[in-house]
């Protein structure tokens, strides 16, 4: 009877499949294939950063000598010498991109949102046309665009200025796209028509009525074109000779080559680097609530 029972074996439980081992459900084994998978990403874009914060705090000699992932005892040192490197320069490139990035994101998000409420909003003869022709600059990789620009830059005499490098990123045929379909989702047409009836202009309209709805929208525009300038390295590169109007990405590149020669600027070019993020941090974080608002409204609103 005892041998009997040893041999039994026990019937599969409800809900299992014939020949499944039990244990984990297959749905929740399935779904260990994306979420290692994402973590292998963040993993691969997250070590350069680690790299970057590690090298920083290592001095010339520790750059060099010491293991990759260990930190070193230099930070400080960095910040002095990168503060003292020609009377602090690289302050002055620091400046020079949150102007540029600062100045250039706000006309940029003003005029896509100018432009995006039209093309939103109002209906006319070749809209469709000139939206279609706004997308194709989507598609049109920055280096092809760069040399005609400084052509018509050098045709103005603004060639080596700091208007050659705002101008050309006023108009950002991405933020326009954005802005017209933000518009067309948060702009009710009943409101704009009840608004003409009242009596109000079409710029008021604009104003007081379709710009507090198109907040959240344009933060986003704000944003993303603040984080292209302030990356932007190939048009100050064309436009500009004068590295006091340097931003930070051109002065680092040029501090980079000075490298080649002098070893000891690269502790330097790092802790530049390093602090470069900082602002894009600060800006992630502050308007992180506006976007997240942005992406939920737009789930809700489409």
């Amino acid at each position: 009877m005892s041998s009997l029972a040893v041999r039994k074996t026990a019937a599969p439980a409800a809900g299992t499949a014939p020949g499944t081992a039990p244990g984990r459900p297959p749905r929740r084994r399935a779904a260990l294939v994306p979420t290692a998978t994402l973590l292998v990403g963040a993993l691969y874009c997250l070590l350069p950063v680690a790299w970057v914060v590690i090298a920083a705090t290592k001095s010339g000699s520790e750059l060099f000598s010491t293991f990759t992932f260990l930190p070193g005892t230099g930070f400080a040192g960095n910040l002095t010498d990168l503060n003292a490197y020609r009377d602090g320069v690289y302050w002055k490139w620091m400046g020079n991109s949150a102007l540029y990035a600062g100045l250039g994101a706000l006309l940029s998000t003003a005029v896509s949102a100018l432009s995006g409420y039209a093309l939103a909003i109002y209906r006319f003869r070749g809209r469709e046309t000139v939206f279609n022709v706004l997308m194709a600059g989507v598609l049109m990789p920055p280096v092809i665009l760069a040399i005609p620009q400084y052509l018509l830059m050098a045709e103005a005499d603004l060639t080596d200025s700091y208007a050659s490098v705002l101008l050309p990123l006023v108009l950002s045929p991405y933020g326009v796209y954005l802005a017209r379909i933000y518009a067309a989702a948060a702009v009710p047409a009943d409101i704009v028509e009840a608004g003409r009836m009242d009596g109000a202009g079409e710029l008021r309209i604009f104003t007081r009525i379709a710009l507090p709805m198109m907040v959240p929208g344009l933060v986003t525009v704000f944003l993303f074109q603040f984080v292209a300038v302030w990356n932007n390295f190939l048009l100050p590169y064309i436009m500009l000779s004068d590295d006091e109007k340097f931003p930070i990405t051109l002065g680092l590149f040029t501090l980079l080559e000075q490298g080649s020669n002098t070893p000891a600027l690269y502790t330097l070019v790092i802790t530049g680097a390093l602090l470069a993020v900082v602002p894009l941090v600060a800006l992630f974080l502050v308007v992180q609530r506006f976007w997240s608002l942005d992406l939920l409204s737009g789930a809700v609103k489409s």
